[in-house]
């Protein structure tokens, strides 16, 4: 495996990480059984990459053994939006490429600063994956990955975009929904519900994210979420259908 640098990794404030710690603690109650997880928006711009990973920093760094996976074959940014590269310079190999060379998995992904946290970025968008979603070799990879790792994050593209999600959800044991307050209509929402449905993928929760709360400050301005029946309002949280 290689090793990677992530250069831009902002601190976040006190408050946004405990939205994601919830997350992560909340996560844990879903049982054993819950390993392999699609973090997944119905639209672009939702902050479903965000999401994953700040959900996979913190799973590491809590002892978790976790991979994020970067499956936004199309226009992935993760690589230059976190000024990811590699220890000793070499190039990183990528999920796309992976699923179109005949390589070894551990020499595509990339250990980090952290003991208990993997990564496998996206370094090569392609213009139809689709037939690189359907291979069989991807089928295996997210196989491997959820039982060598306690919890595999897969970044997923959005829903109501292309249809790749719902060939990812096929194969996963459950769905974060991230969607925008405010933003995102609530019949986009439905329709990407019923996609995850036919796909096969149960729904473990809904990130609210960005929510337009009743408090002041950047927690109630910029970041609210629900998980698993429970909804983040500001600082309160409270159990709903």
């Amino acid at each position: 495996m290689s090793k990677i640098t992530m250069a831009n990794f902002p601190e976040l404030p006190y408050a946004v990480e405990e939205a994601v710690n919830r997350l992560r603690i909340n996560i844990n109650f879903l049982g054993n059984d819950i390993r392999k997880i699609m973090v997944v928006s119905t639209m672009p711009n939702e902050g479903k990459s965000f999401v994953a990973m700040q959900l996979w920093r913190q799973m590491a760094e809590a002892g978790t053994s976790t991979v994020l996976v970067d499956l936004d074959l199309r226009k992935s940014i993760m690589t230059e939006k976190y000024g990811i590269t590699t220890d000793d310079g070499e190039e990183i190999k990528g999920t796309s490429f992976y699923l179109s060379h005949p390589i070894d998995l551990d020499e595509a992904i990339c250990k980090t600063d952290m003991e208990y946290g993997d990564i496998l970025p996206n370094v090569d968008n392609v213009i139809n994956p689709s037939m690189l979603l359907e291979s069989k070799r991807f089928e295996e990879m997210l196989n491997y990955m959820g039982e060598k790792y306690r919890y595999a994050l897969f970044d997923s593209p959005p829903l109501n975009i292309v249809s790749d999600g719902e060939r990812i959800g096929n194969l996963c044991d459950g769905a974060i929904l991230v969607v925008r307050g405010g933003e995102t209509p609530k019949g986009m929402v439905k329709h990407s519900l019923m996609q995850l449905e036919r796909a096969g993928c149960p729904l473990l929760g809904v990130v609210l994210n960005r929510v337009q709360g009743g408090g002041s400050g950047y927690y109630y301005k910029k970041y609210g979420g629900s998980y698993y029946g429970g909804h983040y309002y500001g600082s309160e949280y409270y159990y709903g259908k």
